[in-house]
């Protein structure tokens, strides 16, 4: 049988920026980095920032929930049921989930709002979550 390999973050942005025809020193001057920086995410030396990443999406026209997963591979592996018994909530999963919680620094005020986002209708998945966090981090500037 074979097995499938995943695509790391660094090939995902290597693979797209050759495609949109950019030099790692066009992308580095649009995300406002250096052209080594940018050698280094690709090669899988240096592992982004929010703020980077969120403008590596931009630029780049790629998906900021699934490249932040392609970044963190940890976190898909903390987000998997503990158990296949009963469904719960994905809040729940989320709010239950402590490794999770802390390999991200959620604080309690952040709990809070996703706690609202919660109480606003059906989330999907403990995921969707995190993108939430993301989105509300990354327009708050931290």
């Amino acid at each position: 049988m074979t097995r499938r390999k995943e695509r790391t973050f660094g090939q995902v942005i290597r693979e797209r920026r050759r495609q949109l025809d950019l030099t790692q020193q066009e992308v580095g001057q649009r995300i406002k980095t250096s052209t080594p920086y940018v050698g280094h995410l690709e090669s899988g030396k240096r592992h982004p920032s929010d703020k980077v990443l969120s403008r590596l999406a931009e630029v780049l026209a790629l998906d900021r929930r699934e490249l932040f997963f392609l970044a963190n591979p940890g976190t898909v592996e903390l987000l998997k049921s503990d158990d296949g018994s009963g469904k719960r909530s994905a809040w729940e999963e989320f709010r239950k989930n402590d490794r999770l919680r802390r390999s991200l620094s959620v604080t309690s005020d952040e709990m809070d709002v996703l706690a609202r986002v919660a109480e606003m209708g059906e989330i999907a998945s403990p995921r969707e979550f995190i993108y939430v966090l993301n989105t509300v981090r990354h327009a708050l500037g931290r």
